[in-house]
């Protein structure tokens, strides 16, 4: 896999662990468990998106504003984004390692 996408992909997992928090904290607050951790979950995201490429970070706010999810992995040669049907020559030698969008919704795209 591309080591900018790896990227992309701890970032859009970090992303969503940070939203989680947010929206749960105020819940686990009231029940007597303790939130901490938050503000180290956004440095590590800044941190991350400082090894980011510009020019692929801001594809990926585009997408993310978007769609929710900017990256999305290719499974039976589908796009779990939109379900349409990736091209084998998606997937050839000359294509390895390179970051790769869907061509119908334009995510992101990997191979887990």
């Amino acid at each position: 896999m591309h080591p900018q996408l790896q990227l992309l992909v701890a970032l859009q997992d970090m992303e969503g662990m940070i939203r989680e928090v947010q929206e749960k904290s105020e819940e686990l607050e009231g029940m007597g468990f303790k939130q901490g951790g938050l503000e180290n979950l956004k440095a590590a995201r800044d941190e991350l998106a400082g090894k980011i490429e510009p020019r692929l970070m801001s594809w990926y706010r585009r997408l993310t504003g978007r769609f929710g999810h900017a990256v999305v992995p290719v499974v039976n040669n589908l796009c779990t984004g939109c379900f349409n049907s990736i091209p084998s020559s998606f997937v050839s030698k000359t294509n390895v390692n390179k970051v790769q969008k869907c061509e119908s919704c334009g995510r992101i795209l990997y191979w887990p």
